[in-house]
């Protein structure tokens, strides 16, 4: 068989059917919830809580716990997001997309160290024994909680964490040899710098306008 093929489904032929299908689905409302994030779209919420429900299930089977905490985490920041998403003044949206101010990079990185911590204190409460990748999985759970939280109120730096982490992510996933999530965090990357262009010249539209 191709090696490219024998990487992506070697891993599966001893997974329990039910595992693969679950991954398949959280694959596709994954892929979808970036889509709708890219075209601000509020639909990213509800397809990605469906994705990150899952994916906490799958990591907690393969004892994946930093991992784990990370989608916990985008499904609590998930229901957070749709609510601010959905706010409504006047007719008017009550999230715009716009810059991080000082306040906000502060928050963000304080978000960053305090999900490092707590992911590190997961992995300490299981017992698990701690390699490189756990701590790969510590910071880009640090990163990727920033991320939302940026996202939830349209920040465009969030697009720029996203492809750091998903740009880290995928080798990890390929170390593993979970196949079908490397590719998902690769069109995940992909995806974000497209997110990033489409989101940075609808900002830059408005502000256009709103010098005039």
């Amino acid at each position: 068989m191709n090696p490219i093929f024998d990487f992506f489904l070697e891993t599966y032929k001893s997974r329990q059917v039910y595992l693969i299908g679950l991954e398949a689905v959280a694959f596709f409302f994954g892929i979808a919830s970036v889509v709708y994030a890219k075209r601000e779209n509020i639909l990213v919420y509800p397809t990605g809580l469906v994705a990150t429900v899952i994916t906490v299930y799958l990591f907690y089977i393969d004892a994946l716990f930093g991992d784990m905490m990370m989608n916990f985490y985008y499904s609590i920041m998930s229901i957070y997001g749709w609510w601010n998403w959905a706010r409504v003044r006047q007719n008017k949206k009550v999230v715009q997309i716009s810059r991080t101010n000082l306040r906000e990079k502060q928050v963000g990185f304080a978000l960053f160290l305090l999900t490092m911590m707590v992911t590190y204190g997961v992995y300490r409460i299981y017992g698990t024994i701690l390699n490189f990748t756990n701590y790969i999985d510590i910071l880009t759970s640090g990163i990727f909680f920033t991320a939302m939280w940026y996202m939830a109120n349209k920040k465009l730096e969030n697009w720029t964490l996203w492809i750091l982490a998903d740009l880290i992510t995928v080798p990890l996933y390929a170390y593993r040899g979970w196949g079908m999530l490397s590719l998902q965090y690769l069109i995940f990357t992909v995806l974000a710098i497209q997110g990033y262009f489409a989101w940075k010249k609808d900002l830059d539209n408005t502000l256009q306008r709103s010098s005039r």
